[in-house]
């Protein structure tokens, strides 16, 4: 190849560059956050409070979208007790969707959960509804939640539970990037 050609090909591509390179961050960031988010929700399913306030910023908030949300890790952790016993309730969520900030400190999450009454006197055993969580990266590099709220959810069927549980992707969903090439007037 002449080396004319080798040098025109070489900036063909040089447009490109910063264009995938901006995608990496908020790609990793959305693929730490999607990881995290399923950790949080694996400590509700542990009934591990410890590990649940882990999770949360000093500023959290939960409830977000709510009339009176609940403010605090150490609130929220008490507003959320009986879940966390998971003795009569149980709830369990995962992420479908995960976007970052082209910086890599913001985050927001939203997915599916379900809810499930394990009480012999529920009305229905099972609620399916929707949830967003707002992540922010801490000083020390891990996303903890800021804000995190949901719909009251519908009552649900057994098959409809199981399609819940069947929904669960472990893997981070990248998003692809395209890289158009930069037309020059």
């Amino acid at each position: 190849m002449p080396r004319s050609m080798g040098l025109i090909l070489l900036l063909a591509v040089l447009p490109a560059a910063p264009a995938s390179a901006a995608m990496a961050t908020p790609d990793r960031a959305a693929c730490e956050v999607w990881q995290r988010e399923l950790a949080f929700a694996r400590s509700v399913q542990r009934h591990d409070a410890t590990a649940f306030a882990a999770f949360l910023a000093d500023d959290s908030v939960f409830d977000a979208n709510a009339d009176r949300p609940v403010r605090g890790p150490q609130a929220i952790v008490r507003h959320w007790a009986a879940i966390l016993a998971g003795k009569t309730v149980r709830l369990d969520w995962y992420p479908q969707h995960v976007v970052a900030s082209a910086d890599g400190t913001l985050a927001t999450s939203s997915g599916p959960y379900l809810f499930e009454n394990v009480g012999a006197s529920a009305a229905s055993r099972y609620a399916i509804g929707h949830f967003s969580t707002t992540w922010r990266r801490a000083p020390d590099g891990s996303w903890r939640v800021a804000f995190d709220g949901g719909d009251s959810g519908r009552p649900a069927s057994d098959k409809e539970a199981a399609t819940f549980r069947r929904g669960r992707q472990r893997a981070c969903r990248r998003p692809v990037a395209v890289v158009l090439p930069t037309i020059r007037h």
